[in-house]
């Protein structure tokens, strides 16, 4: 999965790059939040603006990395657009996880 990682006050930006996060990506997607977890990363920012598609494996691959970093981290996302977003509010999953409208306010979330 090809990603684009930036820090900012010890905070991980991570871009996704990809158009799809599906059945043929959610593996390297969960692999990817494993790296980052193993390698101290503990507050993360993931921008999902690039992202036009996620199916419920990308979902469930996203839900793995949080369920990775259970109390021992903080994940918030922003860039959250069309079909993406329509799949966090049918399967409630903005309920779950922090959806902001920017990295401004993704940033300042992870700060406190």
């Amino acid at each position: 999965m090809h990603t684009e990682i930036s820090q900012v006050d010890g905070i991980s930006i991570v871009r996704i790059q990809e158009k799809r996060i599906d059945a043929a990506r959610a593996s390297d997607f969960r692999a990817m939040f494993q790296e980052l977890i193993q390698a101290g990363h503990r507050r993360i920012a993931l921008d999902l603006s690039k992202v036009e598609f996620m199916d419920s494996s990308g979902l469930g691959a996203l839900v793995g990395g949080l369920k990775l970093m259970g109390d021992k981290g903080d994940l918030a996302l922003f860039g959250v657009t069309g079909l993406v977003e329509s799949l966090f509010r049918l399967t409630r999953m903005d309920k779950i996880f922090p959806i902001l409208g920017n990295e401004a306010d993704t940033l300042d979330r992870l700060r406190t």
